[in-house]
């Protein structure tokens, strides 16, 4: 009897975290809006004196990280697999710095890897792109608005903990996001350096990989929008949205429209 309500319950579990009922999804859209809301919470305290209570706080959002990240391991087929995939391995250092305040401040910028998760929800995703018009139609800039909306999220955050207790133009979160978004858009307003030789490889890395990846992301979503449509003599799968003719081979499309 234990064993199979044992079971039961892991049955029950799976098809919250994998299944395709309207339960399921109202689950994982709970899901997806508690991370949200504990990177807002991550970001608030970065920037105020944080009072003694928040301790308390933390220790909630332990509570709710450490269920999530169980449950997760115990559905997954191959545990030990599981335990090194990139989010599953930020997820546990997020709930170690919350269960040990003492070493939080010094991996703080390690939290912010939750926000991959916004990113890697494939069964949101599929979920959003089924049930609305719009992500289906725009799914490439909403990922690009969500790859660069983390990029500077993370970029951000190592600038604020290496920078925080050596820069004096740096005391907040907000003063390294000012850098950051200054930083990348190649503004150089000047009035905020980073100092000490941390602070330059820093720099010198934002220069030279940050920039690039910044403004390719900033074409992503700017640039004229292109329909996947698989053409039948050459297997060219994007096109323009009011294209008639294949630009590689020539052939006839019929892409299907909405009208005007």
């Amino acid at each position: 009897m234990p064993r199979k309500r044992h079971n039961n319950f892991h049955n029950s579990l799976k098809l919250l975290y994998e299944g395709r009922s309207k339960r399921a999804k109202r689950f994982r859209y709970l899901l997806l809006a508690s991370d949200a809301v504990i990177i807002g919470y991550f970001l608030f305290v970065s920037m105020i004196e944080a009072p003694a209570w928040l301790e308390f706080v933390d220790y909630a959002i332990a509570v709710v990280m450490l269920t999530d990240y169980l449950a997760r391991m115990w559905l997954a087929r191959h545990k030990l697999k599981y335990i090194f995939m990139t989010v599953a391995l930020a997820d546990a250092v997020v709930i170690v710095t919350l269960l040990l305040p003492a070493v939080t401040q010094n991996f703080a910028f390690l939290r912010v890897i939750r926000a991959l998760r916004l990113i890697r929800s494939y069964h949101m995703v599929h979920d959003l792109r089924g049930r609305y018009r719009f992500f289906a139609h725009n799914e490439e800039i909403v990922h690009s608005v969500l790859n660069l909306a983390v990029f500077i999220f993370f970029v951000t955050a190592l600038v604020y903990v290496q920078q925080v207790n050596v820069n004096p133009g740096i005391s907040n979160y907000l003063d390294a996001l000012y850098f950051t978004v200054t930083a990348l858009t190649t503004t150089g307003f000047g009035d905020v350096i980073l100092e000490g030789g941390g602070g330059r490889l820093l720099a010198v890395f934002m220069m030279i990989f940050g920039v690039a990846l910044f403004l390719k992301l900033m074409q992503a979503i700017f640039r004229t929008h292109k329909t996947e449509f698989q053409c039948p003599e050459c297997g060219l799968n994007r096109h323009e949205p009011d294209a008639v003719h294949c630009k590689h081979c020539g052939t006839i499309l019929k892409i299907g429209t909405d009208g005007l």
